[in-house]
């Protein structure tokens, strides 16, 4: 009895999860994104079946997935999957449904409280982008439930590529705002590449060293896999060409490897003279890489995906491993090439292991590759720049010890030194060019750090220059000198109320607002710190200042920006200082003096503009006088 009890609980604990149905996802009232995976039933479609049929079978044919992912792996099985979705609002929910795995070939989409339940909305990455619902590079889908009405989705999946079926649940508006960030994180990730891939062009073009040619070829196949994978290049590149939509994936990450392998070959000196086993290594592999982007061209997907995956994981521990081997021996090169190669071996083994099911699919692995490769390029091209460094300074050595030898065979060598010389007036003329290159540099340099990077006004270290340079003019020609300090009332409720980003755009357009008012090229504008802002009016009474300063407070207390259909505005409190300068070096009591103003205006109620002719009268060199 106790051996039969044993065994009914064994069966019973292995036939359970079959037979339970996941439970149904609830969208209420406080629901902004619902991930659906753990909610998701599924079944292996062994024979065709019908949409009436699936829904016709018993509880025992599906699967709960019950994982914080859909992920089945690489395999040729056609996949039902099955979500209930319940209304909990008063109100009809309109929803998106999200799939965020792009490469999918074909997905059916079933809902039974459709008008024509057996007609499908077909999405996949063998249809035409436009005829996508949402132009969205994940497959969108928008969809309405009534309230306090249970909705079951079914969704038929066959695909070549690994069976993941992310699936998520947005309110419209919670979609459109994390789109943004998503927007963002791509932009960036393609600006720096982008960036790396000009940069590097133009060395190659400069200096003819075929392991930049190699690099920008390397940092371009990348990301173009890397937008092949996640749809970006769907959307925005071949929209409609759905047989390369697929092939572009092996064709670009079998072409990574291939200009990996032979930059790799060349950056850290791995030759047959000194490595010969290694170099004949990653020349099969080079040449393995080679030959599988070419047949990616002609050769359907299916077959090609595992042997480059394979191919992938491959070469880049291969190059991880030549990278090591070159440090050990000491090489320069090598410590950064190493370095790089970590990040971008691990963003690529996350995301291999993914596709295999070891690691779940979720942001971390998805962003991975894009992360490790941004970081392992920047790092690259560290490694590039750092090797001209050495390489000028070797040349420059060499350069030395000729000159050495030159001094002490010149009466010997009349035309060893004509060379010589010729070679010093062309390196002296590379000097200069260089020189003012970095003149140049210098002072665009200098411009910049003389601005405030938020708001575009100059910063406080450049107001304290031209302050003082502005006082002791004043001074030396006894004119008149006014100063303007601008603080915008309430800005820290402001901040708690709406937000920091909220609070750079208001100070942007205080900024833009005291600008247009800033007409002589003598007068200046900065940002004084946090919500602070000077004017600067070199020989101008305080008449004069007094009505630019009322200008810019009536103009500011007009303008108002937009957010989210509700119109925001804002004032400021001027304290306003005009003094002919008794010292020349009177900064601090003008300053002392405007801010003095600056207090009165808000004591008074904030919103205006105030000054203090007595205290601006004590500074002024008439009353000294």
């Amino acid at each position: 009895m106790p051996r039969f009890c044993f065994v009914l609980a064994f069966i019973t604990g292995l036939l359970l999860p079959a037979l339970v149905q996941a439970e149904t996802a609830v969208w209420n009232e406080q629901s902004e994104r619902l991930e659906l995976s753990r909610f998701v039933d599924y079944r292996v479609e062994s024979s065709p079946i019908s949409f009436s049929q699936v829904q016709a079978l018993p509880e025992s044919e599906w699967q709960q997935n019950g994982s914080d992912s859909v992920s089945l792996g690489y395999g040729g099985d056609v996949y039902w999957f099955r979500v209930s979705l319940r209304n909990a609002r008063a109100a009809e929910a309109l929803t998106f449904l999200e799939i965020s795995y792009p490469v999918l070939d074909h997905i059916e989409l079933y809902r039974a409280s459709a008008a024509n339940p057996e007609q499908p909305l077909v999405l996949g990455d063998k249809q035409p982008f436009h005829e996508r619902p949402i132009h969205h590079r994940n497959f969108v889908v928008p969809i309405a439930i009534a309230p306090d009405t249970t909705e079951t989705l079914y969704l038929r999946v066959e695909t070549t590529s690994s069976m993941q079926v992310p699936l998520t649940l947005w309110d419209q508006d919670a979609f459109y705002e994390a789109e943004q960030s998503r927007s963002m994180f791509e932009g960036v990730y393609y600006g720096i590449v982008l960036v790396m891939i000009l940069y590097n062009l133009f060395v190659y073009m400069a200096v003819r060293e075929r392991s930049f040619l190699y690099y920008v070829g390397y940092i371009s196949s990348m990301p173009l896999f890397l937008a092949s994978l996640h749809g970006v290049a769907f959307q925005y590149l071949w929209p409609e060409a759905t047989w390369w939509n697929d092939q572009s994936i092996i064709v670009f990450l079998n072409l990574a490897v291939l200009f990996g392998g032979v930059f790799s070959i060349r950056f850290i000196s791995v030759t047959r003279q000194n490595h010969p086993y290694l170099n004949r290594w990653t020349m099969a592999m080079v040449m393995t890489a080679g030959l599988l982007a070419l047949a990616g061209l002609f050769v359907p997907y299916e077959h090609m995906i595992l042997p480059t995956i394979l191919a992938a994981f491959v070469g880049c521990s291969t190059m991880l491993m030549l990278s090591v081997v070159r440090w050990i021996k000491r090489d320069p090169a090598a410590r950064y090439y190493t370095v790089a190669w970590v990040f971008m071996l691990f963003g690529g083994i996350v995301l291999a292991l993914s596709k295999f099911t070891v690691l779940p699919r979720n942001l971390v692995t998805e962003n991975a590759t894009q992360v490790g490769s941004a970081l392992g390029v920047i790092l690259l091209s560290v490694a590039l720049a750092d090797r001209i460094n050495r390489e000028k300074k070797r040349a420059f050595a060499a350069q030395q010890r000729l000159l050495a030898e030159e001094r002490k065979a010149r009466m010997a060598q009349e035309d060893s030194l004509r060379v010589q010389q010729e070679a010093n007036t062309m390196l002296e003329q590379r000097v200069q060019e260089r020189t003012h290159d970095l003149e140049a540099v210098n002072l665009k340099l200098l411009e910049l750090n003389a601005r405030d990077p938020l708001t575009g006004l100059k910063n406080r270290g450049h107001f304290d220059d031209v302050f003082q340079q502005d006082v002791v003019r004043a001074y030396r020609f006894q004119q008149p000198l006014s100063l303007l300090v601008v603080d915008i009332d309430h800005f820290k409720s402001f901040n708690d109320t709406y937000g920091h980003l909220l609070g750079d755009d208001c100070l942007r357009m205080v900024a833009e607002c005291i600008g247009r008012h800033i007409t002589r090229p003598q007068d200046m504008a900065a940002r004084y710190g946090g919500e602070e802002f000077v004017v600067l009016l070199p020989d101008t009474p305080e008449e004069g200042a007094l009505r630019v300063a009322e200008r810019i407070r009536s103009e500011i207390e007009s303008t108002g920006f937009r957010v989210s259909g509700e119109v925001l505005r804002v004032t400021v409190s001027i304290g306003v200082c005009s003094a002919t300068p008794a010292r020349a070096d009177a900064t601090k009591e003008i300053f002392a003096c405007a801010d003095g103003a600056l207090y009165q205006a808000k004591n008074l109620g904030r919103n205006r503009v105030a000054s203090d002719p007595h205290k601006c009268q004590c500074i002024s060199a008439t009353a000294l006088s």
